[in-house]
C-alpha cells in the first residue's frame, strides 16, 4: 500500500505553527519529526498515531485513543507507546495542534537511542 502522502502533508501544514514537519518512510508508513523530535506514526494504512507516554497517557485513554499495537512473528501482539489520533484531527487544524503537542512532549521527554554503540 503507497503511503499517504496526503495525510502528512495536512499534518505538516496543520502543526507549522509549532514547527517543521519531515518524515521517514518505515515499514510501509512514515515516523514524523517536528524540528527533529519523532511525534507520531504513519501506518501503512493510513492511519495517524501520536507518540504517548506515561506523563500523556492520561489525557490519551481520557480521550479513548487506542493504543498502537502490532502483531509479532511468533503471533503474540507487542504495543509501542504512541496513540491512535482522535477523529477530529482528520479535519481540524486546531484539534491537530492540540494532540500534536502531547506527542511532540513526549518525545522531547524520550531518551536518545545512540547508534553503534
Amino acid at each position: 500500500m503507497p503511503l499517504d502522502t496526503g495525510l502528512i502533508d495536512w499534518v505538516a501544514e496543520g502543526i507549522a505553527p509549532l514547527g517543521t514537519v519531515t518524515h521517514r518512510r518505515m515499514m510501509g508508513g512514515a515516523t514524523l519529526y517536528c524540528d527533529g523530535t519523532v511525534f507520531a506514526i504513519v501506518d501503512g494504512d493510513g492511519s495517524l498515531w501520536f507518540k504517548g507516554d506515561a506523563v500523556s497517557d492520561p489525557a490519551w485513554d481520557a480521550a479513548g485513543c487506542a493504543r498502537f499495537t502490532y502483531e509479532r512473528g511468533d503471533g503474540s501482539v507487542a504495543s509501542m507507546n504512541y496513540r491512535q489520533a482522535p477523529d477530529d484531527c482528520l479535519d481540524d487544524a486546531e484539534a491537530l495542534r492540540q494532540w500534536a503537542v502531547l506527542g511532540i512532549e513526549a518525545g522531547r521527554r524520550a531518551p536518545v537511542k545512540k547508534c553503534g554503540k
